[in-house]
């Protein structure tokens, strides 16, 4: 069966994964802002007909035009079916993780459509295994499949993109290092995302080759075995001069920094072939923060350390953590919020040193209100702005969207600024 060329396509996004918590988010985000029938053709899949046609009857009581949304049914590692699924779709976004577990044959029928494809993946090993396996068929094919594109790893991706845009445009070269420092947030970890986590930990204790990828800095570059000046994510406590306060490890380093280092890369180097980045939790600049700081690293160190012994790990999944498909109500996701800061570290024309502080924030829940929101504009951007470059392969957020999407998302009420002075 042909795929029909991209311009005659009848859906510009197809939401896979739409029976799912996040799924039915980023559903309710696709109707309340972007309608049924207008600018943005769109339609919902995943492998139950039934449950599919549930989430439409919820959609329908929102905006009776949402009973013209189309169904699309197809399994996870069943090629065929997912080949007809995505064949007249520009773009597939999917929320269905583990992306190791439920994800592979989608990217593959993806790339072999020439659909783009835009997902919430954290999960390092999937991401090179996408990269190895379709990045040149990907190439050649003009797919645009671009993982993590929520709350990992957008805020620092386009973050780090954004200040080095505006260290440029101030001292006419981009910085050689940006920190990212993970604030004052409000919000659930995802059932999804803790299952992912677990699924990453139970594959590194049976695989040295996953081990020795999750230890890798580059992990995610081009060309492996990379070599650069980064080494190994934070993990006790520190207080860094450059923010003025005390700072602590951060989970999500272990996905963020290497998509950001795979974006400069990706730019041709457009930071610089020595660029570094990190990635921390920030506390307050005092006593209190120092103790704050302490205890995180010493509860993030205990997690890992629980998480990587089977029966613990089991007991957390079905005890503690949250179940895939779980989630807080919407009340608990409005309450929500995040807030992140940058520091890059340059120099001026005249050689001597520059500091540029960026902000970002989200206006609810990072791990569910705000990821449904940078998904969905993410699958837009791929789908309807011509601006964005056109060349397909295993790419980031910055390298494929860029500030294009850094401005859709400042007009979906996210904040990307930056300033000279630390505010």
């Amino acid at each position: 069966m042909s795929t029909p060329p991209r311009s005659s396509r009848r859906i510009d996004i197809l939401l896979w994964g739409a029976t799912g918590f996040t799924g039915q988010l980023v559903a309710e985000y696709l109707l309340r802002h972007y309608g049924v029938g207008g600018t943005v053709r769109w339609a919902i899949g995943g492998r139950s007909r039934g449950k599919l046609e549930a989430v439409r009857a919820a959609l329908v009581a929102i905006d009776p035009k949402a009973s013209a949304l189309e169904i699309l049914v197809g399994e996870s590692r069943d090629r065929a079916t997912l080949d007809a699924a995505v064949r007249d779709a520009k773009v597939v976004a999917t929320t269905v993780g583990p992306y190791a577990l439920h994800g592979k044959e989608l990217v593959a029928a993806c790339v072999e459509a020439g659909t783009d494809y835009a997902d919430l993946c954290g999960e390092t090993t999937f991401i090179r295994d996408m990269i190895d396996l379709h990045h040149e068929r990907a190439r050649a094919t003009g797919a645009r499949i671009v993982p993590s594109c929520g709350y990992d790893s957008i805020p620092s991706d386009l973050g780090t993109l954004l200040v080095q845009e505006r260290m440029r445009e101030l001292h006419g070269a981009p910085c050689h290092q940006v920190k990212y420092f993970a604030g004052a947030s409000k919000g659930g970890v995802s059932g999804g995302t803790v299952a992912s986590m677990l699924n990453l930990v139970e594959e590194a204790s049976k695989d040295g080759r996953v081990r020795r990828l999750l230890a890798d800095p580059y992990a995610l570059d081009p060309g492996r075995p990379q070599r650069g000046p980064d080494g190994a994510d934070q993990r006790g406590v520190r207080f860094d001069p450059d923010l003025g306060r005390w700072t602590g490890p951060f989970v999500m380093a272990a996905i963020n920094t290497r998509v950001v280092r795979r974006s400069n890369r990706l730019l041709g180097y457009a930071w610089g072939e020595d660029f570094r980045y990190s990635e921390a939790m920030s506390f307050g600049a005092g006593a209190k923060g120092f103790l704050t700081a302490s205890a995180v690293a010493g509860g993030t160190t205990g997690f890992l350390a629980a998480a990587i012994v089977p029966p613990l790990r089991r007991l957390l999944a079905k005890t503690v953590l949250p179940a895939p498909g779980e989630g807080p109500s919407k009340a608990a996701r409005d309450a929500g919020y995040f807030t992140s800061r940058l520091v890059g570290l340059g120099r001026t024309r005249e050689g001597t040193p520059a500091r540029l502080f960026g902000t970002v924030k989200g206006t609810s829940d990072p791990g569910y209100g705000e990821t449904a929101k940078m998904l969905t504009e993410s699958a837009v951007c791929l789908a309807l702005d011509e601006a964005i470059p056109r060349e397909g392969g295993i790419l980031t957020p910055a390298s494929a969207m860029g500030m294009v999407l850094v401005e859709r998302l400042r007009r979906a009420g996210m904040t990307f600024a930056t300033n000279e002075a630390a505010d």
